[in-house]
Order: structure tokens, then sequence, then C-alpha cells
């Protein structure tokens, strides 16, 4: 993996893409008026317009569903790529030659070594694929057929076929200029005693592709009685493959998921076949290995910790899957998500229920039922006896630190009543304080008990609150509007209000997200950064914001037009005299309120200055009204 990217590299891939240019490719833009282009959103279902891009500014915002960001960040979203995916990416189509920072190595020389192994898959994938027609896979696709995949389930899958053979697939990409060293640092090949020999021989064979549709790996499923090697053979680790980092379907599966919040994890490669062909489209597995932390940080991407979002697992009812489950339980509270658990009459996967009931019975499967940690405590508290009271007391001591490791208190008591009813304990709270006794002592030596996420935080002056409305909020509120539109000038036109602009405290803002935004230009630089350095100014300014929904607002603000036809300085003079009248007329309604109760018994000296900061104000007051801006 190469190191950092170079900051002026980013800064000149940002520049050389128009963002235009590239959100066109994934919808139809047309006019919106101010410089400005509109289009149906990406990222919700919607009928009618609220997609904007500006690309003046190079950005782009949603007021639908308060999405917004530059070009790079719309690649992230769209493609569910990491910021560095995204920036190579966009580099490439630039013709950019990217420049890393950090690491012992050549990163231009990995790069290139990644391109090549990448097209060595592609051109194996389709060689299988050619493969699979040919009389010798006739075995293979018969397998295909008894579990209801005709053909073109298969060319949907890219599924193929590799001849058995020694070396078929080492010849013919030495014939495409692959090396011997390419093809045995790829997996495709192994060394053999005269030299490389193919991997995979006389097998059904399942192309993995990254997040991207990038072909890093194969599935390889057993087909003959001879074939000595295990059912399933998989790629092994690579520059480009990591098991742990990879799941099927995932290029197929992506938009789906990202756009219902919702992923189905099943087994094995015909699983996701049978799942899709089902319509359910979200459905991915794993590659020959567990459910972990680093297949649940790629669905993070691509859930983006809705609180909605659902992941339901399909494992086998027998003792392995019931494992499995558990396993995959650890893991859970790493999901912002809620995990459930879908097992099948007679214990049947995803692909034998399609062949038995059909197409309305694996969707039905996947629908959310079983919470997944009532499963694993029903796996648990099932070892015990629970008709004595040492068997209930055991079971308690074993289910207890599982509910603690739930994050949310709300749910975690609800669980832990839960658990007192499969225990047969009457009295419930007795376990509920047992749970949360558990949680506290794990937080307190700072194991894997987490805190509530119920649990008062102090937040830092002027954060916005986690969902706020967008324009909505401005149009009911005068004050509301006028400092929407101080904010906007701010963001689009800073050499009209700097430097006065930069003066004003976050607290002349009253409505919390405009509050949020203004603190952001402030550890930004101030509105004079943006004078100094336009081309940077609004990307330091999102990445000063503290959360995911202060950067939407800054990208609105950026977006949204002025209402203005002519934005001069004589409009900015006005709405910056509006907002400090306002702030300044607020702060006389709190001095006269302090000054009537000291003056009926309270302290001379602080009535006098009391008195002495009143006037001050409103004579600063009655300046801004007679003169204006020249007042500031």
């Amino acid at each position: 993996m190469a190191g950092r990217i170079n900051d002026e590299d980013v800064k000149a891939v940002r520049d050389a893409v128009p963002i235009d240019a590239v959100v066109s490719e994934y919808l139809q833009l047309r006019n919106a008026g101010g410089g400005n282009l509109k289009g149906l959103c990406p990222f919700h279902d919607e009928k009618s317009p609220s997609f904007q891009v500006s690309p003046s500014k190079g950005f782009f915002h949603c007021f639908g569903c308060q999405e917004g960001g530059d070009t790079i960040t719309f690649v992230m979203k769209i493609d569910h790529l990491s910021f560095s995916e995204a920036v190579e990416r966009l580099a490439g189509q630039a013709g950019i030659t990217l420049r890393y920072e950090e690491g012992g190595y050549n990163p231009t020389h990995q790069r290139g070594e990644r391109i090549r192994l990448v097209e060595a898959h592609k051109v194996a994938a389709q060689f299988y694929v050619d493969q699979l027609g040919s009389p010798e896979a006739e075995i293979g696709r018969k397998f295909l057929a008894e579990r209801g995949f005709d053909q073109a389930a298969a060319a949907h899958f890219g599924v193929g076929y590799s001849p058995a053979g020694w070396d078929h697939l080492t010849r013919f990409l030495r014939g495409k200029g692959f090396s011997d060293k390419e093809l045995t640092l790829s997996g495709l090949s192994q060394e053999g005693r005269r030299g490389p020999i193919d991997r995979f021989r006389g097998r059904l064979m399942w192309p993995i592709r990254d997040i991207g549709g990038e072909v890093v790996g194969f599935g390889a499923r057993r087909l003959r009685d001879d074939d000595n090697g295990p059912k399933y053979l998989n790629t092994p680790e690579t520059p480009i493959y990591k098991k742990s980092q990879v799941l099927y379907g995932i290029d197929l599966a992506k938009k789906d998921i990202a756009k219902s919040s919702r992923a189905v994890v099943v087994e094995g490669y015909t699983d996701v076949m049978a799942c899709h062909l089902a319509g359910v489209t979200t459905a991915i597995a794993t590659c020959g290995t567990a459910f972990g932390g680093d297949h649940i940080k790629i669905l993070r991407r691509l859930l983006m910790d809705n609180g909605s979002a659902r992941v339901i697992f399909t494992f086998d009812g027998d003792a392995a899957g019931q494992k499995a489950a558990l396993r995959a339980f650890e893991d859970d509270q790493k999901f912002a998500a809620e995990t459930y658990i879908a097992i099948a009459p007679d214990n049947m996967d995803p692909c034998d229920l399609r062949l038995a009931k059909g197409d309305d019975a694996v969707a039905d499967l996947v629908q959310p039922r079983t919470p997944l940690f009532e499963f694993a405590l029903r796996q648990i508290v099932a070892r015990y006896d629970l008709e004595t009271p040492a068997g209930r007391a055991a079971a308690l001591d074993e289910a207890a630190p599982v509910v603690a490791r739930i994050k949310n208190s709300a749910s975690q008591h609800e669980v832990a009543v839960q658990l007192a009813g499969m225990l047969g304990i009457l009295d419930t709270q007795f376990v509920v304080k047992r749970v949360a006794q558990l949680a506290r002592w794990a937080r307190d030596r700072g194991g894997k008990g987490p805190a509530p996420a119920s649990s008062p935080q102090a937040a830092p002056l002027g954060a916005a609150p986690r969902a706020f409305g967008g324009p909505a909020l401005t149009l009911r509120n005068p004050v509301f509007t006028t400092e929407r539109e101080l904010l906007k000038l701010a963001l689009q036109n800073p050499d009209l209000v700097s430097p006065m602009f930069d003066a004003y405290g976050v607290d002349e803002f009253t409505a919390a997200p405009y509050a949020a935004v203004r603190a952001a230009i402030l550890d930004a630089g101030g509105a004079e950064q943006g004078v100094h350095d336009s081309h940077t100014y609004l990307v330091s300014v999102r990445e000063a914001a503290p959360d995911d929904a202060v950067r939407a607002m800054v990208t609105e603000l950026a977006v949204e037009a002025i209402h203005r036809k002519t934005v001069d300085q004589a409009y900015a003079d006005m709405q910056l005299v509006a907002v400090r009248r306002r702030a300044v007329e607020r702060r006389i309604r709190d001095v006269q309120g302090t000054f009537t109760r000291l003056h009926s018994g309270g302290d001379p000296a602080q009535l006098v200055a009391v008195q002495n900061e009143l006037w001050v104000l409103q004579q600063y007051d009655q300046s801004l009204r007679e003169r204006g801006a020249d007042a500031l």
C-alpha cells in the first residue's frame, strides 16, 4: 500500500478534473441558474431535482439528503472508495503522476505492480469464461444447472472454468506478455517441478472483485472425485488479494446496499448468486474466512452508519453455523447498524432454498426477524440447566458480559430484561444491575465494554445537532435568513465581507447549524483566508467542520444561490449590519433584564457598571442604524 499522497498532488487533481464532468457520467445535469447545474440525486430517490453542482467552486450538494462535497468526495461516495483510491482514480483520468510521502519503497513501482497483477486477473477471468463453453467444461455447466443457474446467470457473475491440464492458463498469460514472476506473484500460477503451473485446474471458477469492480482473486469449486484438493480453493494472499478484506459480490451489491441501508451476509458463492437472482441484490459473502473487522469496515462505508441500517446473516443452523453466528456477534458492536440472523427451514442455505421453494422463499428468509444478540444469547443459555439455581447463575455469568458490550444504554437495558426472561429470573432488576455493573467495570478499565451512546457529553461551542433542517429552517424566520445570507457571502464571496466578518463571534449566529459553520470558518483561518487562497479555502472549511452534518451545511451554503442578482459590497454590508444589529439588540435586552433586577435591591457598584454597559450598547446600536457598515 502506497504512503500518504502529496498535498500538492491532491490539489492538482481537484483542479484538473472538473466536477461537472465527473458527475455527468452518473446523471444528467441541467442548467440551474447562477452558473450552477442540477439533476436527480444519485444518493437517494427523488422525483424532482434537488442535487446541485457548482462548477466554478468545484462542489456539489443535495438539498434533499444533504450529501455534499468536492470532486474527490463525490467519487468516494458514488463508487464507495477510500480517499486514496478516489484520488488515484481521478489522477489516472487526468494523467497526473502522484507522489507519496511515506514508506521506504518506490510507490511508482508498487502502483505499476498492482496494475500488472490486476490486468493479469482480468485476462484470466475472461479466459475462464471462454473455457466454460468447452466440451471439457460440461461437468461445470451441469453443476450450475443442477443448482438453478442458467447461462445468463453464469455470465452475469462471470463464472468460468479452469481446464484440467497443467499449464493452460500459464501459457496463455505468457503469450499475453506476463512474466513468470508476475504469474506466481498474482497467485494464478504456482511453482511446479519444471516451472510455473496453473494453480486452478479442472474447477468451476468465480472471479472475486474488489469494491471498485476489479478482479483480484478467484474462488474455485472442486468438480471431480479424483480431485484431492479442498472443496473450495481460493487465491492465496497476494499484493492485491487479502481474504479478510474482500467480500464476494460487493461490486454488484454496493449500490443497492447503500441505497437500501441493508446488507445480507451469506456463506458461499452460489448463495450470493441465488439471492441476487431472487431479487435480494444486497447479498455478499466472505471468501473462505470468517466475517471479521475488515469486512465490517467495508460495509460501514456503504451503510454510512445509518441508524436504520440492517445487516442480516444467513448462517446454517448446524453447529458450525451457530459458531459462525457467535463469532459475528463478537464484532456486532462495531456496527451502527442493527444485526439479525436468518436460518431457513431444515437448515437449507439460500441456494438450496431457492431450488426447493423458489425466489419468494429466499426473499422472505432475509427479512430481519431474530436479532443477532437474541440468537447469541439463546445459544449460550441453551448450554445450561435452567431448572436449577446454579444453572441459572452460571448462564447469567456467561451471558451478562455479552449484553454489557451493547453500546446503546437503552438497548442494553432492554436486552438485559429479555435475558432475565430467558433465564427465568423473576428479579429483573437484579439482572439489569448486574449488566450495568459489568459495563461500568469494562469502561473503567478501558476494556471492550463501550460507554452508553446516550451518556451526556459536553458538546463543543457552536456545534450543530446531528440532524438539522436545510433551507426550510431559514424560510420561516427572517433572523435565520440573514445569518444564512451572510454565511453564503463568507463562503462564496469572502472578499466582500472580510475582514469585518472575522470579528463576528459564534454567538452572533442564533441557528445552531450556522454557529457551527461560523466556527468552522474561524478554525480554517477566517474569511480573510478565502481572499488570499480561494482554491483551498472551501476545502479547508470543510476539513475544519466537526462532523458530517456541519460539512454538509458548508457545501450547501457554498453551492446555494445568493438571494440577490447583483451581489455587491452594498448587499454584503446590509447583511453584516443586520446580523450585528440583532446581536446587539439581544445583548441590550439581556442587560436591561439585569438592570431591572439590580435596581430593585442589588449592589450599587454593579448597578452602575450595568448601566454604563447599557448606555454603550444603545449608542452602538444607534450608530449602526445611522452609519451602517461604517460603524462596524
